[in-house]
């Protein structure tokens, strides 16, 4: 084997491992698909990468190698809407060496100034044959994407759909975890007000509703400083 032909080999063997090590971590969803985005953009030459994550029946885009506090988290796409959409409908790479912006599926985003970019590669991400999400490639000039390419982003779409699905399930774990913190605590501020005010439930969770509004603070909060006064109180 010459010099050449090892090196390449030596580095698949090094991405692979590198994927292994990421999934075998326990970050929640954002950080893993931030490594993701660092482990494409150090192996395939792109001006930008972009990570969707299927929610709800929506693309959400939810990392970027290039900043875009704007669109992260908020900008969203239908299945089947643009390439990108048309990619997690049909399951399918799509490589556009040019013009990426002419294709008859294109949508333009004005939140990505990457949408007027030349060349264009969109690749599934896949778990059990579902599909979890979507990374896109972009290049400012035109750019042939080989097939080397095609199929190390499609391989590393393979290996990183069980983690992103498990990183995503996870983090909506700890959303509703923390749901039910914040409800059990106003729960327990209600009761404090219902004892003390001689409130109804009913007028307890409104007093405690227009402390919010009035003081500008979450509900969690005001029932939290409802909690500690009245600890407080009870203490002394």
């Amino acid at each position: 084997m010459d010099e050449a032909a090892q090196h390449a080999d030596d580095s698949l063997v090094d991405l692979l491992h590198d994927i292994g090590s990421r999934m075998a971590g326990t970050d929640l969803l954002h950080a893993v698909l931030e490594r993701i985005v660092n482990l494409i953009s150090s192996e395939v030459e792109c001006d930008s990468c972009f990570i969707y994550v299927l929610e709800d029946d929506e693309l959400v885009l939810r990392a970027s190698k290039n900043p875009h506090p704007e669109a992260v988290d908020r900008l969203k796409l239908r299945v089947g809407q643009g390439i990108t959409g048309w990619v997690a409908e049909h399951r399918k790479p799509v490589a556009l060496p040019r013009d990426a912006f002419q294709d008859p599926r294109f949508s333009f985003f004005s939140e990505l100034p990457e949408d007027r970019y030349e060349a264009f590669l969109s690749v599934p991400i896949l778990c059990r044959g579902r599909v979890v999400g979507v990374i896109n490639l972009q290049h400012r000039l035109a750019h042939v994407h080989s097939q080397r390419d095609i199929k190390l982003i499609s391989t590393i779409g393979f290996l990183v759909g069980a983690e992103i699905e498990r990183a995503r399930l996870e983090g909506e774990v700890s959303q509703l975890s923390e749901q039910l913190q914040v409800r059990k605590l106003v729960e327990r501020a209600k009761g404090i007000l219902q004892r003390d005010l001689g409130l109804s439930e009913e007028d307890a969770y409104r007093t405690l509703q227009r402390q919010s509004r009035q003081m500008r603070k979450s509900m969690k909060e005001v029932a939290e400083a409802v909690v500690i006064s009245d600890s407080i109180k009870r203490g002394q």
